[in-house]
């Protein structure tokens, strides 16, 4: 068996020391010299030498000596040197030091006496410690409180070893005697301590004959006070409760924040009458405020997270002092105080949490901080947030938000325009308001994707014809004179409008990988260029260089054709408001003239790549439908597209919907309790909140634990035969980062096993915490062995081991193997939710991927992803009604979350085969290779379906 260890000390393996020099320097009087030979045989002792020949050496020449240094290296060789023989029994030279720690304990000089109290805490052999109990039992009574605090520890460690109690009998009274004398507050927190250990009663005790001085006791007391209440209020939850949180109340008002800290925490877990949890969510408010480092506020904030789930009512009166913790300019801070608070949102306190969001945007614009941009999209999500929960709030906000579509985080101002896009649908008052500001900011906008979302606005929502002629007016006014280059007589190429003398080398290429389209399909070179994923691109926008033409001129297609849309959908508007067919007809030529200078462009040798197909195609769809236009066509652009956003917006709603319907869904029980009557027991306001508190969890099935039965047993893992001399199986409890094996071994022989131990070894992320005891098993008895096993990653990892143990006819140990115990992935993985824009940035960033081909026999496509979600435990990301319909082929995206907080991204691409087969590939990444091997072999298992 492994010995504890009291003491780490880092050794140098390179130049290890050698006996016979260490023995030496002991031997002489260089006091120096013998220390550094003390430190070099403490060393040598922790890294498994024995040097057993040094011991006679120290008692000679290291015991008289009257250095304090070499006395304390002195006490910690006789700590960790082996005391006792291979039968268990003291070596007899180990009396030759108890002389020499009696004098120590009767020292004049206060640290040889102090450090010597220490010593004997770690000591384990009553027959060295039994003579010197009068001696520690003198240094209860000593005038330095250094030598006090430690007796009291000392005293306590000779209690708690095996036959402490014998040795002394009358400790817990000795030491309430002193607690009741001492002043010094570190003795009487050791002391305390001490009787909440050994003598659990008697704490109690004097704890409620000093109610009233509790506030006043030091610090570190009062930590001890209300770890003791812990522990007796989860023993015993009597009738002494209701005092116990008053006790916590009154240090509620102490000066340590630690203290405080620790108040409100205890406060949460015995009690959920609603005035405890009022003063524990006020006490973590104050310390949010108060406390300066951003790891307390990040703890403080976990725990107001926390008070959220299970007390949202109290936490809602909080919600303006948890805003204020934004004043912080750490971002973890903000964005887990911004989480807090949309949780909390209630329509009597709306108003006043938007007008602090758009103080905070308002303050982003001084450019101070360097992540004032994260910053702004954080805020901007946030009141997004707000107005659709909320949509009679949208009108105070939208028009300052409007503001930010030129912003220089692109980020940010895609957040805004698609703010704008779904306020604009749920908000139909707004309409007018928010397309004339679209249209007066259009030409400030300097991202792409950005110009591309304000033109499908501007394209879907100008109805009236001024909005329709403005949107035409500013679409031409960005896009300047044409055509947009041309060829002078010299043959050079210039921009008729401006030269841009930069452009072409602003042109980005993406790398080669495939991007993921946000129906889950991958893009190729056939489908789109290289330009349509490359990073964003960004110009200044003016109203002297048009944003859209500086655009174009860069490369960007994808942008060419939503241009070209916009003007179709505004051109076919105008023929529905304008009686004049004159100009409709000129709006219509203008629209064209556009259209083909495009597709000049493009084809041109202005810019180093040609026009995509894609975007080229469209173009001249446009063209067409400009110069013939029928009825059908008409409705398509006109109504369908809109009908589509409006059917995405209701299905993003109905989930959401969904998902706190599953967080409110809570379990009841039958209502057949006793009823208890309160009011008649004379209890006081808190007690008796706290009894109605319990009773309402009780009724709500909260307090009841309705464990699977079936579900445990299929956690119970053989790991023997029934033929093997010993029979062990194991209960694998898996509970985020710890694994507990319950190992159940019995011995099925006549004869009894001696030294029978459990070794265990483990492969992939897990690490063993512990080495198993060795034991003594009877014949046909059994034993319960208990290993702790810590996990690090999300990662398939196995345990193996083997039973070794002895007999009396045997001589040899006999070795029996057990079986491996898998650790499934799926324990550590959780279903989550991202947005397409989160799941695409994280696929393109993460390096790892695992590529699993489709072999199934299911033949359904629909049913094959569900028995993949099943199986993987993740979330379909695809919207459900672009999975409708029977087309051949199926694309989705699925997406989970590891209790580590690790990614896990999947992307199915499915088709169906002449012959009925479904072929495919099933694509995992992840950041770390453990998750993205360990899901694909899951999937490989699983994909066939049936039995498997």
């Amino acid at each position: 068996m492994e010995k504890s260890c009291s003491l780490l000390v880092h050794f140098d393996k390179g130049t290890p020391a050698i006996a016979n020099e260490i023995k030496e320097a002991l031997e002489g009087n260089d006091v120096l010299a013998k220390i550094d030979a003390m430190k070099k045989a403490v060393s040598l002792l922790l890294n498994g030498e024995t040097l057993p020949q040094l011991f006679i050496t120290i008692i000679r020449y290291v015991l008289p000596s009257e250095d304090h240094t070499i006395q304390r290296l002195l006490l910690l060789y006789l700590e960790i040197i082996d005391k006792k023989d291979a039968s268990g029994k003291l070596l007899p030279e180990m009396i030759l030091i108890c002389q020499n720690l009696r004098n120590n304990l009767q020292h004049p000089n206060e640290y040889i006496r102090g450090v010597t109290l220490r010593f004997l805490c770690r000591l384990h052999e009553t027959e060295i410690i039994e003579p010197l109990i009068p001696s520690v039992l003198q240094n209860l009574e000593h005038r330095h409180p250094f030598i006090r605090r430690n007796a009291i520890f000392a005293v306590m460690s000779i209690y708690k070893l095996p036959q402490g109690d014998q040795l002394l009998v009358d400790a817990p009274e000795m030491i309430e005697k002193a607690l009741s004398t001492e002043h010094d507050q570190s003795a009487k927190r050791n002391a305390f301590l001490m009787l909440f250990t050994c003598a659990q009663e008697r704490a109690i005790n004097y704890l409620f004959s000093h109610v009233d001085k509790i506030p006043e006791w030091g610090e570190q007391l009062q930590m001890v006070v209300l770890e003791l209440i812990r522990k007796v209020c989860r023993t015993d939850k009597g009738e002494k409760k209701g005092k116990y949180i008053t006790i916590i109340i009154s240090l509620l008002n102490a000066t340590s924040s630690a203290v405080v800290y620790e108040c409100a925490g205890t406060l949460v877990s015995l009690s959920s009458a609603p005035t405890a949890i009022k003063a524990a969510a006020n006490t973590y408010g104050q310390l949010l405020l108060s406390q300066s480092d951003n790891n307390v506020k990040l703890i403080v904030l976990d725990r107001l997270q926390e008070l959220k789930s299970s007390h949202r009512e109290i936490m809602v009166d909080m919600v303006m002092d948890v805003l204020r913790a934004l004043s912080s300019p750490n971002l973890d801070i903000r964005r887990k105080t911004l989480d807090i608070i949309l949780d909390l949102i209630t329509a009597r306190n709306v108003n006043e949490i938007v007008q602090m969001l758009k103080k905070e945007v308002v303050k982003t614009q001084s450019g101070e901080l360097e992540k004032n941009g994260e910053y702004r999209q954080m805020l901007i999500q946030a009141i997004h947030s707000c107005a659709i929960k909320f949509p009679e709030v949208a009108s105070t906000v939208v028009h300052l938000l409007m503001d930010f579509l030129g912003d220089s985080n692109i980020a940010s101002a895609i957040d805004v325009v698609i703010f704008v896009r779904e306020i604009i649908e749920t908000n139909p008052k707004l309409r007018v308001s928010i397309v004339t500001r679209l249209l007066d900011t259009f030409y400030q906008i300097r991202a792409a994707r950005v110009c591309a979302g304000a033109l499908w606005i501007v394209g879907e929502y100008c109805l009236s014809l001024s909005e329709v002629e403005s949107g035409i007016a500013t679409i031409k006014q960005c896009l300047g004179e044409l055509p947009f280059f041309s060829i002078t007589e010299e043959g050079e190429v210039t921009d008729t409008f401006k030269k841009p003398p930069q452009q072409a080398s602003s042109i980005t290429v993406s790398s080669r990988r495939p991007a993921v389209l946000s129906d889950g399909t991958y893009a190729t070179q056939n489908a789109a260029s290289e330009t349509a994923f490359a990073a964003p691109t960004m110009v200044q926008g003016s109203l002297s260089s048009g944003n859209l033409r500086s655009l174009l001129l860069t490369g960007d297609f994808f942008l060419a054709a939503v241009v070209a849309c916009t003007l179709t959908k505004l051109v076919l508007r105008w023929e529905e408001v304008q009686s004049s067919k004159v100009e409709v007809n000129k709006a219509a030529t203008h629209a064209l003239l556009i259209m083909v200078s495009m597709l000049q462009l493009g084809q041109s040798s202005v810019l180093p790549h040609p026009i995509d197909s894609d975007s080229y195609d469209r173009i001249l769809l446009c063209i067409r439908l400009l110069s013939n236009t029928g009825d059908d066509i008409r409705k398509i652009w006109l109504q369908s597209c809109r009908q589509s956003f409006v059917k995405m917006l209701s299905e993003k709603q109905l989930r959401e919907t969904e998902e706190l319907k599953a967080k409110a869904q809570v379990s009841h029980a039958q209502p057949d309790d006793l009823i208890d009557f309160y009011h008649l027991k004379g209890m006081s306001q808190l007690e008796l909140e706290d009894e109605v508190q319990d009773d309402l969890k009780r009724a709500t099935g909260e307090f009841i634990n309705d464990g699977n039965d079936t579900n445990k047993l299929n956690r119970i893992l053989q790991l023997t035969g029934f033929s093997d001399p010993v029979y062990a199986e194991a209960y694998v409890t898996v509970h985020h980062y710890d694994i507990v094996l319950d190992v159940t071994v019995i011995n099925r022989t006549k004869e009894t096993l001696q030294n029978l131990c459990l070794e265990l070894a483990t492969m992939g992320d897990l690490k063993l915490v512990e080495r198993p005891q060795n034991y003594a098993l009877a014949p046909e008895s059994s034993k319960q062995i208990k290993a702790n096993i810590k996990v690090s990653s999300t990662e398939t990892g196995v345990i193996f081991g083997n039973i070794v143990y002895e007999t009396s006819n045997v001589f040899e140990r006999t070795v029996v193997v057990l079986n491996d115990i898998h650790i499934d992935i799926m324990d550590y993985i959780s279903p989550a939710f991202c947005s397409d824009a989160a799941f695409r940035t994280m696929w393109a960033e993460f390096e790892w991927e695992n590529k699993v081909a489709v072999n199934t026999t299911i033949q359904d496509e629909k049913e094959f992803l569900d028995h993949i979600m099943k199986s993987t435990n993740m979330k379909c990301l695809t919207a459900p009604s672009t999975l409708d319909g029977e087309c051949g082929f199926l694309a989705a995206n699925l997406y989970a979350k590891s209790v580590f907080g690790e990614d896990a991204l999947v992307n199915i691409s499915l088709e169906k085969q002449g012959d009925g087969k479904l072929s495919g590939y099933i694509r995992i990444r992840s950041k770390t290779q453990g998750i993205a091997l360990s899901l694909g072999d899951k999937i490989t298992l699983k994909q066939k379906g049936g039995g498997s």
